[in-house]
């Protein structure tokens, strides 16, 4: 028999990220998104929740083990808040979160502490690339063995934070396969870029990078020998990008259906017309749906389940779901639903990045 009740652990976490994502979160997006950063205060009382030191093992500094179930819980909650301050908060993630899936013992001991203190870690990832139909088992980016040493050549586009970063894990191929590379920031041929002005989430600092004749001790090859496995981390990705545009689509979904109810045309509620009425109950609909694909895909994570197929269908459902979610609350606002004031306008265009951000985000 399922249940789809949360662990006493799970409910005590979803509910003071909820608390964080209403009263810090909430209260600073629309500051965020028009000045294009996020306030430090808001990133600092964020990564003091624990959520990353919650995924990594006490041995290397953390007080827990990896859920990819229970992220996707807080995630939906974090996104509901806003989906620019949460990557933001996310960006160390992508580095930390492969160290501990497939680092060798030595990088878990070397790297995880960092990411276990009380301050925000200065790590990011650069797997996306400046090419049509990108794809990360095909990468333009090269590692290439020479000797003891590996050099990194190639470009990189949408690397969150990279002006500030410290380190980098940065994906390449090498002899045919996908693996990633440990880069300090001021390695040789590390060039940080412009920022790119981006449709949506726009407190969300994104940078392209480029990497010439980037040169890195064989050491630094993620996992060692063995290396990593990319559908895996892949997998995470998108069991991560479609919690969070769940918790996009509940935030318009949810303040339309208010408004409907409060806006009264010719003597009554719009929500009693069959119309809108209609189009509130299919975004639910739709929402739910989409929730459900993605706890399945993170339940087959953690059972040791091939999760790849559910994860891949659960975030191109949410891909299609968030555009027609926050697209609905904007219709039922009317033309309220196009002014700034109102925050619809703002989710729409965040939700229409998700289908560029495949293993951009891992959590």
């Amino acid at each position: 028999m399922y249940s789809f009740d949360m662990t006493s652990e799970q409910k005590m976490l979803v509910d003071t990220v909820r608390r964080y994502a209403e009263k810090n979160l909430r209260a600073v997006h629309r500051e965020a998104e028009e000045s294009k950063h996020v306030p430090e205060k808001v990133v600092q009382t964020g990564w003091e929740l624990g959520l990353l030191p919650g995924f990594i093992d006490a041995q290397y500094g953390g007080y827990g083990e990896y859920s990819a179930l229970t992220s996707a819980l807080y995630l939906e909650e974090m996104a509901w808040g806003d989906l620019g301050v949460t990557l933001h908060l996310l960006t160390p993630n992508l580095f930390a979160i492969p160290i501990a899936q497939f680092g060798s013992d030595k990088q878990k001991e070397q790297y995880l502490s960092l990411f276990c203190n009380d301050s925000f870690p200065r790590a990011t990832a650069a797997m996306i690339e400046p090419v049509v139909q990108f794809d990360p088992a095909e990468l333009q980016t090269t590692a290439v063995k020479e000797g003891d040493n590996f050099v990194i050549n190639g470009k990189k586009t949408y690397v969150p934070l990279a002006r500030q970063a410290e380190l980098f894990l940065v994906y390449a191929q090498e002899s045919g396969t996908t693996q990633a590379y440990i880069v300090p920031a001021d390695t040789q041929g590390v060039k940080v870029g412009k920022r790119i002005k981006l449709m949506g989430v726009q407190a969300l600092e994104m940078y392209e990078v480029e990497f010439e004749n980037v040169v890195v001790p064989k050491g630094n090859r993620l996992g060692g020998l063995k290396g990593i496995r990319i559908q895996k981390l892949l997998t995470l990705s998108r069991i991560t990008l479609a919690a969070l545009a769940v918790g996009v689509a509940r935030a318009a979904y949810e303040y339309a259906l208010a408004y409907a109810k409060e806006r009264v045309a010719f003597g009554e509620p719009i929500a009693h017309r069959q119309s809108i009425a209609f189009m509130l109950a299919n975004m639910r609909i739709e929402i739910e749906g989409t929730r459900l694909m993605v706890w399945e895909a993170a339940y087959k994570f953690d059972t040791g389940e091939d999760a790849a197929k559910a994860a891949y269908l659960a975030k191109n459902y949410a891909d299609k779901m968030v555009l027609d979610v926050t697209d609905g609350a904007v219709q039922v606002l009317g033309g309220h639903g196009y002014i700034r004031e109102h925050p619809v306008e703002l989710w729409l265009r965040n939700g229409r990045g998700f289908v560029t951000l495949d293993g951009a985000v891992v959590a």
